[in-house]
C-alpha cells in the first residue's frame, strides 16, 4: 500500500470529509492530515492568545484613564469644586476613546470563534454594567453630589472588575513564555492601581486639610500593597525591565513622594496639613504612575513579540511536520529493511534471521531516543515556568478570599483584614499563604464571637 501523500505547502489541507463531491463519499482519514491538522489548531489556539493580548492592553488603558480621571474627581471634589475643575473634564474626555475601544474589543472577543470562557464573559458583562454607570457618576461629580471618598470608591470598584478580568486572561494562558509576562503584567497594573488610589486619597487629605487616623492607615495599606507587588513583577519580568525600574528609584521625584508620603504617615489623628502641598503631592504621585504605564507598554511589545514568535514556531513546525512525514516516507527505519529482506526467499534461512536480531547500542538509531529526552527535558522546563506563574495567581485568590472571609464574618475592612492576616504571618512566623489557606480552612463558629481586632502599628513606608 503507497504511502499517504504529504501537501507541500504550509496550509492545512482540506478534511478529508470535505474533499470532492458533496454527495461523494469521504476521502480515508490519512495521518497526514492528522498531524497538520494539529499544528493549525495550534497556531490558531495561539493567534486567540494574540488576540486576547490586544484585549488586555485595551483594558490596561482604560484603568490608566480612569486612574487619572478618579484623581482630578477627587481633588475636584475635596476642594469644593476650587481645583482641578478643567482637569476633571479633560480626563473625562481621554476616557471616554478609551471606554469606545473597550467595549469594540468586548464585541469581538465575545464572538464564538474566540472562544470565550463563561467566566470571561460574566466578567465582561460585569464590565460593561460599570462602564454603563460611569456618565451618570460624571454628572454627580460635576454638581458635587457627591463625596471625593465616594467618588474615589465608584471608580475604584470599576477598575477592580476590570483588573479581575485581566487576572482571568492570565490564569487562563498555557505557554509559560507569555504566561510569566502576563503576571508581571498584572502585578504592574496592581501596583499603578494602588498608586493611583493613593494619589487619590492623598490628594483628597491634603486637599481637605485634615488626616485621620483611618485616612493615614489607608495610605500604608496601599504603600504596602504597591511593595508586594512589585516583587512579583521583579520575579516575572526581564532583567532589562526591572534594572530599568531600579533606575527611575533614584529620580529627584522619588525622594520627595518619600517626603511627602512621610507627612501623612507621621500625622497626628485630626492634625492639620499644609493644603498647599497638594500640587506637588499630585505632581509627584502623577510622575511615579507614568513610569509604571511606561513599564506596562514596554511588557505589552513583549507580550506581543512573544505572541509573533510562538506563531512562527508553529508555523516552522508545520513545515518540519511535512518534512518528517516525507523523510519517513522516502526512508523508512532500518529494521523495516531488514523485516522485508526476512521474508526475501534469496536469503538462507540463518541469514534472513540474524537481520531481525537486536541493533547493538550505539548503532544507527540513537537519534530519536536523543529527540524524546530532549524534548522531554524542554517540556520539563516549560511547566516548571508554567507551574511558578500559576502559583503567583493562585497566592493572590487564596489571600484575597482569605481577606474577603475576615471581612464578611467580622465586619473588618479590607485594610484591617489584610493586617490581620499580616500580623499572624508574622507572629508565627509562618507564609502569608499558609495563613490566608488556615484562615479558608476555620469553620463558621470559630468566627462566632470575635474580639475587637487591635490597630497595628503603620510601617513606615522606605
Amino acid at each position: 500500500m503507497p504511502p499517504p501523500a504529504v501537501p507541500l505547502s504550509p496550509s492545512l489541507p482540506p478534511s478529508p470529509a470535505a474533499s470532492g463531491a458533496p454527495d461523494a463519499p469521504p476521502q480515508p482519514l490519512t495521518a497526514s492530515w492528522l498531524v497538520l491538522r494539529a499544528k493549525q489548531s495550534e497556531i490558531d489556539a495561539v493567534r486567540h492568545l494574540a488576540d486576547r493580548v490586544a484585549l488586555v492592553d485595551a483594558t490596561g488603558q482604560l484603568i490608566q484613564a480612569l486612574q487619572r480621571e478618579r484623581g482630578a474627581s477627587s481633588i475636584y471634589l475635596a476642594s469644593q469644586g476650587a481645583r482641578f475643575a478643567d482637569a476633571r473634564q479633560a480626563t473625562a474626555e481621554e476616557a471616554r476613546p478609551a471606554q469606545a475601544r473597550l467595549r469594540a474589543a468586548f464585541a469581538q472577543h465575545a464572538e464564538p470563534a474566540q472562544a470565550p470562557t463563561a467566566r470571561m464573559l460574566s466578567l465582561m458583562a460585569w464590565a460593561l454594567l460599570g462602564l454603563d454607570a460611569l456618565e451618570p457618576l460624571r454628572l454627580q461629580i460635576g454638581r458635587r453630589a457627591l463625596s471625593a471618598q465616594d467618588a474615589v470608591a465608584a471608580y475604584s470598584h470599576l477598575i477592580a472588575g476590570l483588573l479581575e478580568l485581566v487576572f482571568h486572561m492570565a490564569d487562563a494562558v498555557p505557554q509559560p513564555a507569555v504566561s510569566r509576562l502576563l503576571v508581571a503584567f498584572l502585578h504592574l497594573v496592581q501596583t499603578q492601581e494602588a498608586a493611583g488610589q493613593e494619589r487619590a486619597v492623598g490628594a483628597l487629605l491634603y486637599a481637605s486639610g485634615r488626616c485621620t487616623d483611618a485616612d493615614r492607615q489607608r495610605v500604608v495599606h496601599l504603600i504596602d500593597a504597591q511593595e508586594r507587588s512589585l516583587r512579583v513583577f521583579a520575579e516575572f519580568a526581564d532583567a532589562q525591565l526591572r534594572e530599568r525600574w531600579e533606575r527611575e528609584q533614584l529620580a529627584p521625584g522619588v525622594a520627595k513622594l518619600e517626603r511627602l508620603r512621610r507627612t501623612l504617615c507621621a500625622a497626628r489623628p485630626d492634625a492639620a496639613l499644609d493644603s498647599d502641598l497638594i500640587d506637588a503631592w499630585f505632581a509627584v504621585c502623577s510622575e511615579r504612575i507614568d513610569v509604571l504605564q511606561q513599564l506596562q507598554a514596554a511588557l505589552v511589545e513583549r507580550l506581543r513579540a512573544a505572541c509573533a514568535a510562538l506563531i512562527a514556531e508553529a508555523r516552522q513546525d508545520l513545515r518540519d511536520s511535512q518534512g518528517l512525514l516525507r523523510r519517513l516516507r522516502d526512508n523508512p527505519p532500518p529494521r523495516t529493511h531488514a523485516v522485508d529482506r526476512f521474508f526475501d526467499g534469496a536469503l538462507a534461512p540463518e541469514e534472513a534471521a540474524a537481520l531481525l536480531a537486536p541493533a547493538p547500542p550505539g548503532g544507527e538509531s540513537p537519534s530519536l531516543l536523543d529527540l524524546l529526552q530532549a524534548q522531554s527535558a524542554r517540556l520539563a522546563g516549560m511547566e516548571a515556568e508554567l507551574e511558578a506563574a500559576r502559583r503567583a495567581l493562585h497566592e493572590r485568590k487564596v489571600i484575597e478570599r482569605a481577606k474577603g472571609v475576615l471581612m464578611a464574618r467580622l465586619g473588618m475592612s479590607e485594610d484591617a483584614a489584610f493586617r490581620a492576616l499580616q500580623k499572624t504571618s508574622m507572629d508565627q512566623n509562618r507564609r502569608l499563604l499558609d495563613v490566608a489557606e488556615a484562615t479558608l480552612s476555620l469553620p463558621d463558629f470559630a468566627f462566632g464571637a470575635p474580639a475587637a481586632p487591635a490597630s497595628p502599628t503603620p510601617s513606615r513606608p522606605r
